[in-house]
């Protein structure tokens, strides 16, 4: 694939620090920015062992900083009723850190940073779903949006379709989980477990997950009681989430991936067309992902955008080790008959 970079813009780089030794590997890889969360329900991915107490955010921004990598804090759940000022913390805690930028996706928190901090820049996370231009200029116009992390759902044509509608920078996906198709909306955890990824931040948490092994190799997961999968002595298993297991239902005899079948989005050989579309921002997902997974990647697409912007051919191959499933899509981002 080549390109002709005089029709580029040259986008950043965003990508995954679910902790410290994460953050220095993204930046050492070639990140332009990292994205972090506090431990704590304000973000969406609160696992134990992930994500950053104040003083290593502290430190984080300061490692950063030495390096011209900026640091964006995700505060992209949705706070309960009677708990606000978990979230409002957050938001202090970012102004007063001087981070680069607050990732949020509950209007009442946008609101407390636009009103509180308006020289904080506000990204709206993809877990706000704003898919239509006139839902994103009124984030813009309501709370000071400077930039909209663009839910998975559209091809590369409506996206620059949208560019040419809206005020602000625009965000996506490249790389990672693909996740069902209605960010910011899902309830199946919480339907299982009573925790939720929107609320608390946690999708299948560990506390209910269970494995069991029998006598002829087979592995049975399960999610708060419920049997997630199955898997043969020749297959492998991956952690148990609800959308992507495997149940017999709607009449049919075998087993089948009811909601989304486990594999990787990867959008490499969209690049171009993404940087045509107007995108500012690429972002790789994996913040629950290894520190050589994530330099890995990183420095994969470190390489292949500063390729297109040379004019070089790019190869990202490699990549596919890394999928899920040694799998891989390109979504909904090429065609919406992608399932």
């Amino acid at each position: 694939m080549t390109t002709t970079p005089s029709t580029f813009t040259r986008p950043e780089l965003i990508c995954p620090a679910g902790t410290p030794a994460g953050l220095r590997a993204a930046i050492e890889a070639g990140a332009d920015a990292v994205y972090c969360g506090l431990q704590n329900a304000t973000n969406a991915r609160n696992f134990p062992g992930l994500n950053f107490s104040v003083k290593e955010l502290t430190e984080a921004v300061a490692y950063a900083n030495a390096r011209n990598a900026k640091v964006l804090l995700a505060i992209n759940t949705f706070p309960p009723a009677g708990k606000f000022d978990l979230w409002k913390d957050a938001i202090d805690t970012a102004a007063r850190l001087g981070l680069h930028a607050v990732i949020v996706a509950d209007i009442g928190v946008a609101a407390y940073a636009a009103r509180t901090y308006p020289e904080l820049r506000v990204h709206l996370s993809v877990q706000a779903g704003a898919s239509s231009p006139e839902a994103i200029r009124y984030y813009c116009e309501e709370f000071g949006v400077k930039r909209v992390v663009l839910p998975r759902i559209l091809t590369v044509t409506e996206i620059a379709d949208i560019h040419r509608q809206i005020p602000c920078e625009i965000e996506t996906f490249i790389f990672g989980n693909i996740g069902m198709m209605a960010e910011g909306r899902c309830s199946l955890t919480n339907y299982i477990t009573g925790i939720s990824t929107n609320m608390d931040g946690v999708c299948s948490p560990a506390a209910d997950v269970r494995y069991e092994e029998t006598a002829d190799g087979t592995l049975t997961t399960r999610l708060g009681g419920v049997m997630i999968d199955r898997f043969g002595c020749n297959e492998s298993a991956g952690y148990p989430t609800i959308c992507k297991g495997r149940y017999t239902c709607a009449g049919k005899s075998e087993p089948y991936y009811a909601f989304e079948e486990p594999l990787t989005l990867n959008l490499s050989s969209l690049l171009p067309d993404l940087m045509r579309a107007g995108v500012t921002a690429l972002k790789i997902e994996g913040r629950q992902r290894s520190r050589a997974y994530v330099k890995a990647v990183v420095s994969a697409y470190r390489k292949a955008v500063d390729d297109i912007m040379a004019g070089r051919e790019v190869a990202l191959d490699s990549l596919i080790a890394l999928t899920e499933g040694s799998k891989e899509s390109q979504g909904a981002f090429r065609s919406k008959t992608w399932r």
